[in-house]
């Protein structure tokens, strides 16, 4: 099955879908409506996020860049990072715990 096909878009919210759990790590789907986001936060595990579709603001340790389909982001461990959905984006979050 194709990411993009996985979750679908709301209207004014966040929806996630989780993959895979695993003790070892996790792997969600989420997709962001415009102006939608994660407030800034910190995890104790390395994540990888990759954009699937639209575009993104990511923010890591107050460094802002912007992301859009295709893009790959590491979120280092125990770093504040936020996201804002510029236009509607869906992402893959890989977490990988030690």
């Amino acid at each position: 099955m194709q990411l993009n096909k996985m979750i679908a878009y709301q209207k004014g919210a966040v929806v996630s879908r989780t993959v895979v759990k695993k003790d070892t790590g996790n792997v969600t789907l989420f997709s962001f409506d415009k102006g939608q986001g994660l407030s800034e936060h910190t995890a104790p595990f390395e994540a990888l996020v990759y954009l699937v579709d639209g575009e993104a603001e990511i923010t890591v340790a107050g460094k802002s860049q912007r992301a859009v389909k295709g893009d790959l982001v590491i979120l280092p461990a125990n770093r504040p990072h936020a996201l804002k959905a510029i236009k509607k984006f869906k992402m893959m979050l890989v977490m990988i715990k030690k």
